[in-house]
């Protein structure tokens, strides 16, 4: 059995190759250079021995280089994750680059699992009950959210592929201890907050936020790619937009520094209010208003749209499944960003 990884040696794509290190594998990278596709060589083998071999998915036949007679699985994880991409990118490497590795998945005559690592919120502007089940065309708050639906529609859609989708929530740290090792839209949102560039909260304070550790995130990765094919949405547990920024706060004030500043906690604010300021933001040159309101927007409204995920199908099939305490796992990265920053002053 061989696995073919995509975007392997992104922030989840090396800790897959670690969990499933013992396996046979092919890596694949993407990189602009000989050089380039050197050094993550080098990296990567700080974990496996597995080949790995260049893949761009924006190429007419980006797997030029991958014999599919070899491949019994694959894990489809390479994707642009910001949430301000732009429409070109997002569609280039997102929902056609799946696209291009569904005509390479047609390909593997021995293929038992095409495994797709897509979003939650691929649900769009949907709000309330989302199951684990295809969506249509709610709309959609970013080019992203658009392009990782493109991409599990394209997979889906004519059915026929063993074809996984896991539905990941927004990792924010490492373990249960609160490390981060990559930065996201949650952490540059409280690093605004923490340092008081940002005052409003956009987004209903009982919107559950679904926020989750590295480690369990692929630990449901790897335990789903021995389940039955399907749709899954890999929660660890919701915690409301009010609670995760009255925890966060909670770290904050446990700093002196923080506390002579006299911050106070964001007034929450109706969509309507913080478009308007992220409008005039816009238009204003210089200072640090717009960009820290840039960071935000592209996700903001999101937080207006309240969305509770089942886990029927993923409780069923990871027997291991255990909820994560998602408001200590907030209060562990907050605790760690605070400390990353005291290094980065002190030096």
């Amino acid at each position: 059995m061989t696995t073919l990884i995509t975007g392997a040696d992104g922030y989840l794509g090396r800790r897959i190759v670690a969990a499933l290190g013992g396996e046979d594998l092919i890596l694949a990278v993407r990189c602009t250079d000989q050089a380039e596709l050197e050094r993550k060589r080098a990296r990567l083998a700080r974990v496996t021995e597995a080949p790995v071999v260049p893949v761009d998915l924006r190429d007419a036949d980006p797997f030029a280089l991958v014999d599919p007679r070899s491949v019994t699985r694959i894990v489809h994880a390479a994707a642009v994750i910001r949430f301000d991409v732009s429409r070109d990118t997002a569609d280039g490497v997102n929902a056609s680059g799946t696209a291009r590795v569904r005509e390479f998945a047609q390909r593997c005559d021995r293929l038992d699992r095409l495994m797709l690592l897509s979003t939650l919120y691929s649900a769009g502007r949907r709000r309330g009950e989302v199951h684990e089940t295809r969506h249509d065309d709610a709309g959609f708050v970013n080019h992203y959210e658009w392009s990782k639906w493109a991409a599990e529609e394209c997979l889906l859609d004519p059915p026929g592929l063993p074809v996984t989708v896991v539905r990941l929530p927004t990792v924010i740290a490492e373990d249960d201890g609160g490390e981060v090792a990559q930065y996201n839209a949650f952490h540059h949102t409280m690093r605004l907050y923490h340092s008081g560039l940002l005052t409003l909260l956009p987004g209903d304070p009982a919107t559950p936020l679904s926020l989750a550790t590295a480690e369990f995130t692929v630990a449901g990765v790897t335990a789903l790619l021995t389940a039955p094919p399907g749709i899954y949405q890999l929660c660890a547990g919701p915690v409301t937009l009010g609670t995760a920024i009255d925890t966060a706060f909670a770290v904050f004030e446990r700093d002196p520094g923080f506390r002579r500043r006299m911050l106070p906690r964001p007034i929450p604010c109706d969509r309507a209010s913080f478009h308007d300021m992220a409008q005039a933001a816009r238009r204003l040159r210089g200072g640090p208003l717009q960009p820290a309101l840039a960071s935000v927007a592209p996700f903001a409204e999101q937080l207006y749209l309240p969305k509770h995920f089942r886990t029927d199908r993923l409780r069923a099939a990871w027997p291991g499944y255990q909820a994560q305490d998602a408001t200590a796992v907030v209060e562990a990265a907050c605790a760690d960003l605070i400390e990353r920053s005291f290094r980065v002053a002190a030096h």
